[in-house]
């Protein structure tokens, strides 16, 4: 009888427990407590005897259950209208699912029971079957709530995305769910002016909670393979829409300078629409179907975006390491402002682990094209060194080289910061201690280059003088290109000083080997001759003075000189070389008593004769000035 007592006292003890044991941690505790109130009460008695019970009652309720859920769930996965047509269905569909997943939670600590499992295998083939259905209804639900969406053109912006549906408040409000949740809704695109919501909110709202089930049945890739095929869709359609050909790289490669020209234009822009409008609409939109699951967002998001991001990278990664010919400096700058203007934005949108990649790539693009920016700078270098010297310009007028690299060179200034970025990067130790920027020694670099080429050049002309006129002009077009302007400032005062310092050299060199030997003719000589022998002296150097002079003045007359102020100069430099000599010789020869009148007839020239024909010096031929811009 004592044994039939202790037996009911123990089974009032483990009523206790269950009844108070609403999970595994509290009726956990409650054995505890009766263990040490009585000896008789062990945990091993009482917990051994109520997993009997719990087993046999529980497997029952949870075949009873299983088989409810089984009739609701079958009866929503074989109807052939959707169910999200009709609201009563959906939440009740909801509902069963979310039942049956916390029947899975709940039952799974205890698989090891023989009919708990094959009860719990089960259910797991149910959820499932029940998760195939909801990721129709799903991507039914997305496909059907973007349809009215379109892409249209806007004259206020690069592009518009106008949707037809009736939103609720947007402007930084909240929208609520069936479970007081609160789903944010971003902040409109400042820069842009434009926000895109391509699927109504009560669609949003729908696929959250479809959201929630599937991610909490474990189903979180299935459910953002569907969405993010929806949207990715979408999105490649816009880019393509925005002009944006999908290439290769050796497309891109292949492609000739003028078109790849027009390709980057489109990139430039719908790179911008991408990164500041579609991008942050996809976040915005992933952030609220996936609310409160940011994993799932990210995974998603990443999703969505990878193909159109890799579209951009790789047409940019093309430009970079394509051909480094100096006339596509420019537009490769274009691309790389734009790709740097753009880095806060794939900083802010790419953050999380899975977008770590792209956003990582397109540092890696951003630097290459930097790169690209820097070999287009020694491409020039060695075209100017290569550049031949096979063929005279004209009259030593300015060579085209001169006009190349100094247009180039200001046209280049006008990216002056972006840059002094890219070559600050290249600048070692004892450059950066310099006043120097990194911009000014690669500017002044190439202007070195440059006038050792055009010294070079001037080899190729005989005459002496005439090579000195070639550099007087291409030096003096380097000073008017460079003279007043940014990139005078940016050089300094001290490389003008020196290269004023070229130009007046060129011009004594000038006159040394042009003028000089007909000054020496005219040099009177400090001799006891006999009168007689003097004035037949002086007879044969006014004759070879004439000789020379008519040579001279006949082949500077078709040498050129583009600067009007320079040409003014030499004139008058040589006049007064010239001229002083010329009267004080013919003042000394017709004071000679032995010239008589008759021989003032070897006089052919007055001053007023000498210093008209200095005057026509430096006239060039038809054409042969050249361009001087």
């Amino acid at each position: 009888m004592a044994e039939n007592g202790e037996e009911k006292l123990l089974a009032v003890a483990r009523h206790i427990a269950k009844t108070l044991g609403h999970n595994d941690s509290t009726a956990d505790d409650i054995l505890q407590i009766f263990s040490n109130f009585d000896g008789r009460f062990s945990r091993e008695n009482l917990s051994e005897k109520l997993s009997d019970d719990d087993s046999r009652g529980g497997c029952a309720a949870l075949e009873h259950n299983l088989k409810s859920l089984e009739r609701q769930i079958s009866h929503y996965i074989a109807a052939d209208n959707p169910i999200w047509a009709d609201s009563a269905d959906s939440s009740a569909f909801l509902e069963a699912i979310e039942e049956l997943i916390a029947t899975i939670r709940d039952w799974s600590p205890m698989a090891n029971d023989k009919s708990v499992s094959a009860c719990l295998v089960r259910a797991e083939d149910l959820i499932q079957q029940a998760m195939f259905r909801l990721e129709e209804e799903f991507r039914s639900l997305m496909e059907r709530g973007g349809e009215s969406f379109e892409l249209s053109q806007s004259t206020r912006n690069p592009v518009s995305f106008d949707s037809e549906e009736d939103e609720e408040e947007e402007n930084g409000g909240l929208i609520a769910n069936d479970e007081d949740e609160e789903i944010p809704v971003a902040q409109p695109i400042t820069g842009y002016d434009i926000v895109i919501d391509p699927l109504p909110s009560g669609t949003i709202k729908d696929l959250h909670e479809m959201a929630k089930r599937m991610v909490a049945a474990g189903f979180v890739k299935e459910c953002s393979h569907v969405y993010s095929s929806c949207r990715r869709e979408f999105l490649e359609e816009s880019m393509s829409r925005l002009g944006l050909q999908e290439l290769s790289i050796e497309e891109v490669y292949r492609m000739p300078w003028q078109d790849l020209e027009d390709e980057i234009e489109r990139w430039i822009k719908a790179a911008n629409v991408a990164l500041r409008i579609l991008f942050p609409s996809e976040r915005r939109l992933c952030d609220r179907v996936f609310f409160g699951l940011s994993s799932a967002a990210d995974l998603s998001f990443m999703e969505v975006c990878r193909g159109s991001t890799i579209r951009l990278l790789t047409f940019a990664d093309a430009v970079a390491i394509g051909s480094r010919s100096p006339e596509r400096l420019f537009k490769v700058l274009d691309l790389f402002e734009t790709l740097r203007d753009l880095m806060p934005e794939f900083e802010s949108l790419f953050s999380d682990n899975y977008c770590l990649i792209l956003r990582n790539e397109a540092m890696k693009i951003w630097k290459r094209l930097a790169e690209a920016i820097r070999g287009i700078f020694m491409e020039l270098e060695n075209l100017i060194r290569r550049d031949p010297a096979n063929a005279a310009v004209p009259g030593g007028g300015l060579h085209p080289i001169s006009r190349y690299v100094m247009n180039y060179l200001r046209a280049a200034y006008r990216s002056r910061q972006t840059l002094e970025q890219i070559f600050e990067e290249n600048v070692n130790a004892v450059e950066r201690m310099a006043s120097s920027t990194s911009l000014s020694l690669q500017m002044a670099w190439i202007m070195e280059l440059l006038e050792s080429n055009l010294e070079v050049k001037s080899k190729i002309y005989r005459d002496p003088a005439l090579c000195s006129v070639f550099l007087m002009n291409n030096g003096r077009y380097i000073f008017q290109k460079v003279e007043g302007t940014e990139l005078g400032s940016l050089l300094g005062d001290d490389w003008i000083r020196k290269h004023i310092a070229k130009i007046r050299q060129y011009h004594v060199n000038y006159q040394r080997s042009s003028w000089n030997k007909v000054l020496g003719v005219l040099k009177l000589d400090n001799t006891t001759s006999a009168p007689n022998v003097v004035a037949k002296s002086m007879k044969e150097k006014i004759k070879l003075f004439k000789l020379q002079f008519d040579e001279i003045c006949k082949t500077q007359s078709t040498w050129v000189v583009f600067d009007e102020q320079l040409k003014k100069e030499l004139r008058v430099s040589v006049a007064k070389m010239v001229l002083p000599a010329y009267r004080n010789f013919i003042g000394r020869f017709q004071n000679v008593p032995e010239v008589g009148k008759h021989e003032q007839k070897y006089v052919k020239y007055s001053a007023e004769d000498i210093d008209a024909q200095i005057n026509d010096l430096f006239r060039g031929t038809s054409g042969s000035a050249g361009d001087r811009r």
